[in-house]
């Protein structure tokens, strides 16, 4: 009779009691950041086109997601707002206008669910008018500093409005030293930076872009400051740079196809890392869905479950409602 070894790693898979507690990774909706996308206008839920299920809120629509967040247990949302045309400029000066889209859907936000964290992205695409993120000089360079001044101008601008984590995700030099030098400054001791410390100029931005509608004004392409696909162990000084500045906490951008720059990060660093499941990433499982290839719960939870196990504190995703709901059930 064929003698087989004492140890059979199938004895604790048999049961589902004995799967749960010999299981090493776990998921709740405490993982998870919500983003959102706020619009002009009074009672708007306008459908992104390419991201199925994804909707641009007006403020009042925003107020009430909030509090939905709050009921699911989802800790905080991420606003990225829909700047019309008509407030775009070169030199993305609405992003210092104090009543702003994101300033009022901050405190909108504040008021109607104070237990909610509200994460802001601070960079200027969402305001120039050319989409990128920094300003741009006459022979078509991306200025680092004088972005850099800019972007501290519009984290003061956002958290005078009440938001609790400035998200810098613009990846010019020496930015994070400079916002975390302003905030300290203007007397935010207890305002967080979550740094976009590792993010790849990728293909999977698309339906974000049409979100906040930059997609159709960006003129090239955003190498020269976001980074190469091809490195990783840039990432790293990327990480290091980012801490040593004042980062309390670092992303990487985009999610799954990065998941090897997640654990590198998390394994070199003793610093909560987190993940963004972008708009791609979103619209590429939803695609999946549609076609009846892949189940929607099963899916969305072994997705984010993945970002869990190479070393995520949180995942900034699209499905954080539905997840919620999921893990709730």
């Amino acid at each position: 009779m064929t003698q087989f070894p004492h140890t059979r790693l199938r004895r604790t898979r048999m049961t589902a009691w004995s799967r749960d507690l010999h299981r090493e990774t776990s998921l709740s909706p405490a993982n998870l950041i919500w983003p959102l996308f706020p619009t002009e206008g009074h009672d708007q839920e306008v459908p992104v086109g390419t991201m199925p299920g994804v909707s641009r809120l007006s403020v009042d629509r925003l107020a009430k997601a909030a509090k939905e967040a709050a009921s699911l247990g989802i800790p905080a949302v991420a606003l990225f707002p829909h700047t019309s045309p008509a407030r775009r400029s070169e030199d993305a000066k609405e992003a210092l206008n104090p009543d702003n889209l994101i300033c009022r859907a901050i405190r909108a936000i504040k008021d109607a669910a104070p237990e909610v964290g509200v994460l802001t992205d601070v960079a200027l695409d969402l305001y120039t008018s050319h989409g990128h993120d920094g300003l741009i000089s006459d022979s078509g360079e991306i200025l680092n500093d004088a972005t850099v001044e800019m972007l501290v101008g519009q984290s003061l601008n956002q958290a005078r409005a009440g938001c609790d984590i400035i998200a810098p995700s613009d990846m010019m030099d020496g930015r994070i030293e400079a916002i975390r030098a302003g905030l300290e400054g203007d007397g935010f001791h207890n305002t967080q930076i979550m740094a976009y410390s590792a993010k790849y100029a990728s293909a999977f931005y698309g339906p974000y872009r049409d979100a906040v509608g930059s997609g159709g004004v960006l003129k090239g392409d955003k190498k020269t400051y976001q980074m190469d696909p091809a490195n990783a162990r840039e990432a790293l000084r990327e990480v290091a740079m980012d801490i040593e500045e004042g980062a309390d906490s670092v992303m990487v951008k985009p999610g799954m196809p990065y998941l090897d720059i997640i654990r590198a990060i998390r394994d070199a660093f003793d610093v909560p890392v987190f993940a963004y499941q972008v708009s791609g990433e979103y619209a590429m499982l939803e695609a999946a869905i549609a076609a009846g290839v892949l189940d929607r719960g099963k899916g969305v939870l072994e997705a984010l479950m993945s970002f869990r196990r190479a070393g995520c504190s949180g995942v900034l995703t699209y499905h954080a409602p539905l997840a919620a709901r999921l893990m709730g059930a």
